[in-house]
């Protein structure tokens, strides 16, 4: 199979269309447009959201939405304690008319997955979701079938002080790109959300919104190849590591940010330069994403849980330990 071309005005039309994503999705969910951005950030680099909000925050309305902006397919999966990992892989099942053994795949196989309340299903399920994640594959009695591409998992996980919940260990956090935090919308966004449900929007149906297919997997494509061409100067490198550095010898962490994520806000970085229309990373495009790339991948020590200290916090105070590249 041969691999697309896509040539420099191929790349900057990409580029166009998925910024216009962002006011399509805008159309909908109000308030969220940081999220929006992360998306598209993990789509550039075939990574992977952990979102985290409350309930009611459109977390599956954002998904569904993005996907009908994006002209691709999307399902969804209510993560529960008794979910088994071939719920969401697929299993060989028995096909009435031939008699024979056949594969029925799961919800994996799409292009947007929302995996709803990870944090809600045993270890033994997560980890079927991170393999499929990590090799864009699944294995079922011995064969490894290929996941379509594009292919992104958006997780939400409630947070932690929620029952019922097994928190996501560490090494299975460090596989997400970025989580993205869903906050409660501003009194201002809460009045247009009742305004716009009080005129007959419904969030079951996002064409009816008026939300249309303005990207497809095309330009997805095209844009990955895009960020690949960004380049990266040895100082903005440095700084980077700087920064990685800076978590491991923080006093108040257990866990410092290992090299998968400093290579995660690399990639990151280089995808929201592309977005900005440069080809090169600037120190601010690390800074941007910092936050988002790093935070879910630190680890605080007990006394410091005890003081009532945020990781957020001890990452701005490493950040801000470091000299910036001029």
């Amino acid at each position: 199979m041969t691999e697309n071309v896509h040539t420099p005005e191929d790349v900057s039309q990409a580029r166009e269309r998925l910024m216009s994503v962002r006011g399509e999705v805008a159309k909908v969910v109000v308030g969220q447009d940081a999220a929006v951005s992360g998306l598209l950030v993990a789509l550039l680099c075939r990574g992977h959201v952990l979102m985290e909000g409350v309930p009611g925050v459109a977390k599956t309305l954002l998904v569904r939405t993005l996907a009908g902006a994006l002209s691709v397919d999307t399902k969804r999966v209510q993560f529960t304690p008794d979910l088994m990992p071939g719920d969401i892989t697929g299993s060989m099942v028995i096909d009435s008319q031939a008699g024979e053994l056949s594969f029925r795949e799961g919800p994996l196989f799409t292009n947007l997955l929302l995996a709803d309340e990870i944090n809600r299903t045993p270890p033994k399920t997560q980890s079927a979701l991170l393999e499929a994640m990590e090799e864009g594959q699944v294995s079922v009695d011995g064969v490894s079938r290929t996941l379509p591409r594009p292919f992104l998992v958006a997780a939400t996980q409630n947070p932690v002080e929620y029952e019922g919940t097994y928190p996501l260990p560490e090494a299975q956090l460090d596989r997400f790109l970025l989580k993205v935090i869903l906050p409660l919308p501003e009194r201002e966004a809460e009045l247009e959300i009742l305004r716009r449900h009080a005129t007959g929007f419904d969030p079951r149906d996002v064409a009816g919104a008026g939300v249309r297919a303005v990207a497809g997997p095309e330009d997805i494509l095209a844009g990955q190849r895009g960020v690949a061409a960004v380049q990266v100067s040895p100082e903005v490198s440095g700084y980077i590591v700087d920064i990685a550095r800076a978590t491991r010898s923080s006093p108040s962490l257990s866990l410092g940010v290992s090299p998968r994520g400093s290579t995660a806000l690399l990639h990151a970085a280089r995808a929201w330069a592309w977005l900005s229309g440069r080809d090169f990373v600037t120190p601010d495009d690390v800074k941007v994403l910092a936050h988002a790339t790093l935070a879910h991948r630190l680890g605080l020590r007990p006394e410091a849980e005890l003081d009532g200290t945020d990781v957020n916090q001890v990452l701005a105070s490493a950040l801000g330990s470091v000299p910036v590249p001029r």
